[in-house]
């Protein structure tokens, strides 16, 4: 984790207003149907440069399509992305590209590679635009295969040929290479054992303080997220409900939500553990027609009518620290138990 003062002071590197992203639904006969996935609705957030911003959320709340979108991967609807002083999107045009100013690490790295290329082709590949000459482009491999631990003996070989950390180490190779300034990372961790996964973890945090990366992290995994972020934003149903210093949200969250995600989250500690009396009762809501009111209204042990009725902005309840809850204040004074 980066030095949190430092951070602070720093500029923003990324800023995201009102980001919209929503799927067509197909009919049975395969035409467009008037129905829509709301993936992403009205989501803004700023990235400081040098930070870690931690995503965390259920599955299908939305957070592999905000990376998607931020990169471009994905047209988004909606909104504006600004990267430095340039803006990349808005008014539903794209007006500029990121040019390898911002990579994507993949959860699955096989997804990503092809398999019938070698590693110094898969970690080429952001350079191809650049036109450089062969002695140029192989210098850059091998100095970006380095830095994550990897020697020149992989130039050669197959993804097959790899352990599931060594691929995972080639793909943040293949991110680093273009020298870029933001880096997202869709669970880079998540299928991967314990102590590999901690050799990979700090590899980002010591890369991130050598070459001051930015990184947008995406992670299920609570633990992973206080460990490796400086600021946690959590998804539900396609918006932010809360956001703010990952100790002070996972220590005192301000939406129910994150509490039951904290509280349902397995600790170490057997006579501390939670899981079993803190689980998310119900199905996570429908994203083509959800509820009126708070998304997690018809889940929530804390609801009340106003939460089935009208729809809680993001706002700001404390220094640094935002909630879409109506009742983020009380919890603020005395989270419920």
């Amino acid at each position: 984790m980066s030095d949190v003062l430092s951070i602070t002071k720093a500029e923003p590197l990324l800023r995201v207003e009102g980001l919209t992203k929503y799927y067509v639904v197909k009919g049975r006969s395969g035409f467009r149907s008037r129905f829509y996935v709301r993936a992403l609705e009205d989501v803004s957030i700023t990235v400081r440069r040098g930070e870690t911003l931690g995503v965390v959320g259920e599955s299908g709340s939305g957070k592999t399509t905000l990376l998607r979108v931020i990169s471009l991967i994905l047209r988004p609807d909606k909104g504006r992305i600004i990267l430095g002083d340039r803006v990349l999107f808005s008014d539903g045009r794209i007006l500029e590209k990121p040019k390898g100013k911002i990579q994507m690490v993949f959860q699955d790295p096989d997804s990503s590679f092809n398999p019938t290329m070698r590693v110094k082709q898969i970690v080429a590949e952001p350079l191809a635009p650049l036109n450089l000459s062969k002695a140029e482009l192989k210098e850059r491999v091998v100095s970006s295969l380095e830095s994550v631990g990897l020697g020149s003996e992989f130039l050669e070989k197959y993804p097959s040929q790899l352990s599931g950390g060594q691929k995972q180490r080639v793909s943040i190779a293949r991110a680093l290479v273009s020298n870029p300034e933001l880096i997202l990372l869709d669970e880079p961790t998540s299928s991967l054992d314990a102590v590999v996964q901690a050799q990979i973890l700090n590899l980002l945090i010591r890369l991130q303080r050598s070459l001051n990366l930015t990184y947008i992290f995406v992670t299920h995994n609570l633990s992973v997220a206080r460990y490796i972020s400086d600021r946690l934003t959590v998804f539900y149903a396609g918006r932010i409900c809360e956001m703010g210093g990952v100790t002070d949200v996972l220590s005192k969250p301000l939406h129910p939500y994150t509490l039951t995600l904290k509280q349902a989250f397995p600790t170490p500690n057997p006579e501390s553990r939670t899981l079993l009396k803190a689980q998310i009762e119900g199905e996570p809501v429908s994203l083509i027609s959800p509820p009126a009111g708070c998304r997690f209204s018809p889940r929530c042990p804390y609801a009340r009518d106003v939460c089935q009725k009208v729809e809680p902005i993001l706002r700001e309840v404390d220094h640094d620290r935002l909630s879409a809850c109506h009742f983020a204040e009380e919890m603020l004074t005395h989270s419920p138990e």
